[in-house]
């Protein structure tokens, strides 16, 4: 039995994994702002903490959560995402900012909180085909593509650096599912995918991954290129 922490579970992909995750047996600590619909589910083995990862004064309580009650993580799937979709002469800075606080800075802060808690495992972060070089870019993504992009960096740089301890870091970079984000993002366009089909996916990859991959991208999206 893992003990699996999910941010962004509120709904989505990371509601569908908390469920998941609990459906195998698993212990989940679900992060997100609103916790109500995780703890709603009233799921056996899954613990909800109301947590903003972009919010300093929150990850200092989750830390101080983790140092009391010597909690031990076996694998960090940062799910949380944040996008906006503007023309590039319409975004501010503070869209920008908004983006790569979410999608870049938040997971920097939350790995180097989690890490000592950490004996090995696996590290799993949740990245966009927009974010890997040479694919197809959507206009008015600027700030998400490209913090993806740097999602997918952070990555790598990560396992080189923990290679002879662990845990292993890899990226998943998904294509288009069937989420709310997707939907407030793109209105009325239907993806080939439902969150609940990705998150079983995303759920065998964290708990197998690391024995075949570290420091890798890998692309699930069923579209080409």
């Amino acid at each position: 039995m893992k003990q699996i922490l999910i941010t962004g579970t509120s709904r989505g992909i990371g509601f569908e994994l908390v469920r998941v995750f609990s459906g195998l047996g698993h212990r989940v600590i679900s992060l997100s702002r609103n916790i109500q619909p995780v703890k709603d589910l009233d799921l056996p083995g899954v613990l909800s903490i109301a947590c903003d990862i972009t919010n300093n004064d929150d990850l200092e309580r989750l830390q101080n959560y983790f140092r009391d009650n010597d909690i031990r993580i076996d694998i960090l799937i940062n799910n949380a995402g944040a996008i906006v979709n503007k023309p590039f002469m319409e975004i501010s800075s503070r869209d920008f900012q908004m983006v790569y606080n979410t999608n870049v800075f938040a997971v920097v802060r939350l790995i180097q909180l989690v890490l000592p808690f950490m004996a090995g495992g696996h590290v799993v972060n949740i990245s966009s085909m927009g974010g890997v070089q040479g694919s197809s870019k959507f206009p008015g993504l600027t700030a998400y593509s490209s913090s993806k992009g740097a999602l997918i960096t952070l990555t790598e740089v990560l396992a080189e650096e923990f290679k002879e301890t662990g845990p292993a870091f890899n990226v998943l970079a998904l294509g288009a599912v069937q989420t709310e984000m997707l939907e407030e993002a793109f209105p009325g366009y239907e993806a080939p995918l439902q969150p609940e089909d990705m998150a079983r996916y995303i759920a065998e990859f964290s708990l197998n991954g690391s024995k075949f991959y570290n420091g890798k991208v890998l692309q699930v999206s069923s579209s080409t290129p």
